[in-house]
């Protein structure tokens, strides 16, 4: 029978169990549960108790369903039912105040509108082996995190993540870590939160370094593009756009009004977008112009992210239509890139002949490489501490690089992604890294800054090495950067 722990939070003690050298904390609220009026509300604390609370399983998840069956995530994401889905999971090697232990506070991806913080790829005992406090966080998707309601307060869900993050700073001591050492991290959705919170003026001060791991965040980002999207809600479904109108909906409802919204061509609508207050702009106008936190960030994408298999058939590809070269046009053009760089794009991968391939590579361009090389480039410009990846191993698809930057090899469906025989040394070399930068800042000598000179950008494969500027042309395309000299 596992060993109980027990750690003081500001709100009353939490009943943890150790296994092996970690002691793991599941399930905490940081929030109360978001129901009734508190739906479409800002997160408020939870009540106080005084026995301890239980603390042994994970808590509720905000995800009703998964993502995307069959999809481009192998994660396993269980989805547990329940109100209380403002939780958290502490993962620690010393659950003692005093021990000044690094703290990397983990937010999960999947699109916003699903995910989650119990994936057994979010373990977090390979990190506090290592001496980093891992915490992994819940927060409302979808609609109820992300739909402007013109009677309730906009993202939603990016005031659950800050809520977090100041459970953390309140709480962390006790748990052994120090609250003046918090990396925010996170993949696909989690990486854009990560960018998110650096372009939150709100959120600056909890946190003293990012990871974004092949970050998205939605394009066009300004407050009337989100507006666009409760207008055409109602228009599909002649449901109001306000949370006296939703408030009462059960999940099923209201997940078929999220459906009514999404569309192919519309890419991430339920996101985090610049309203003007909470988020002042647009992430990528926030890091050009230097008004996103400057903090220390490593940030990177896989070779392909949203690319399908080889041999995927016209048939099993419907983005493909009209022609896989309009479908390219298309996808680029959506998510801003001009004409005469749609037409160098073209010219760039006209050597491809797998026309799901163009169209897959066209996508993870758009949404992942292309954003994250221009977010890098922005901030060498403004001299700001900047590590730039590119992970290339295996099928090299999305969310597979996530068990290799947390050492959990050996997880549930792992070889799923990666293939047979994952190998170790690339899990060191990565996660070591991971270690690094969150208890120094610098993810080690292996791996230079990326500058404007020279481009450093580390390689992620079987052997991990350093490659000056080896995505030029697409940094071109994307940004209009000249040639490293």
């Amino acid at each position: 029978m596992p060993q109980s722990v027990i750690a003081a939070t500001s709100q009353g003690p939490a009943l943890g169990t150790w296994q092996h050298t970690t002691a793991r904390f599941l399930g905490i609220p940081y929030a109360k549960p978001p129901v009734g009026d508190l739906r479409f509300a800002a997160p408020v604390p939870p009540e106080p108790w005084t026995q301890p609370l239980d603390a042994t399983r994970y808590g509720p998840t905000a995800q009703r369903r998964p993502f995307i069956l069959d999809g481009p995530t192998t994660i396993p994401e269980p989805s547990i039912p329940g109100d209380g889905v403002l939780n958290l999971n502490v993962f620690t090697p010393d659950p003692h105040p005093g021990a000044g232990l690094p703290v990397l506070v983990w937010i999960h991806g999947g699109g916003y509108v699903a995910g989650s913080a119990a994936s057994p790829w979010y373990d977090g005992s390979a990190f506090a082996r290592d001496g980093i406090v891992l915490v992994s966080i819940g927060y409302r998707l979808g609609i109820e995190g992300f739909l402007h309601l013109d009677d309730a307060p906009d993202n939603r869900g990016v005031l659950d993540w800050i809520a977090a993050l100041t459970w953390v700073r309140d709480n962390i001591d006790a748990f052994g870590g120090d609250p003046a050492k918090v990396t925010v991290a996170g993949q696909s959705a989690g990486g854009g939160a990560a960018q998110t919170l650096m372009a939150t003026p709100a959120a600056h001060g909890l946190f003293r370094a990012a990871i974004s791991q092949s970050g998205a965040v939605r394009s066009p980002q300004h407050r009337r593009d989100a507006l666009a999207d409760s207008a055409r809600l109602t228009e599909r479904t002649g449901v109001p756009a306000l949370a006296s109108a939703l408030r009462d909906l059960s999940v099923d409802e209201l997940l078929a009004l999220q459906d009514a919204l999404a569309t192919p061509e519309a890419g991430l609508t339920l996101a985090p977008f610049a309203d003007g207050e909470l988020i002042p702009i647009p992430v990528a106008e926030a890091f050009a112009d230097g008004s996103a936190a400057s903090v220390p960030l490593v940030l990177g994408f896989t070779q392909r992210e949203f690319n399908p298999p080889v041999g995927t058939t016209p048939a099993e590809a419907p983005a493909l239509a009209p022609t896989p070269a309009e479908a390219v046009q298309a996808v680029l053009a959506a998510h801003g890139l001009a004409p005469e760089a749609v037409s160098a794009y073209a010219t760039l991968h006209n050597d491809e002949d797998d026309p799901a391939q163009r169209v897959g590579q066209a996508l993870t361009d758009a949404i992942f490489r292309g954003p994250s090389l221009a977010l890098a480039e922005a901030r060498v410009h403004h001299e700001l501490p900047t590590w730039l990846y590119h992970f290339t191993y295996g099928s090299a698809a999305h969310c597979v690089e996530i068990p290799f930057a947390f050492d959990l090899l050996d997880a549930e469906r792992v070889t799923a992604a990666t293939g047979p025989h994952p190998p170790q040394p690339l899990a060191d070399a990565m996660h070591g890294a991971w270690v690094a930068f969150v208890r120094d800042l610098d993810p080690g000598p292996e791996w230079p800054r990326y500058t404007n000179k020279r481009r450093t950008t580390m390689t992620w494969d079987t052997t991990p090495h350093t490659l000056d500027d080896p995505l030029s042309a697409e940094r071109r395309i994307w940004t209009g950067s000249p040639t490293t000299p």
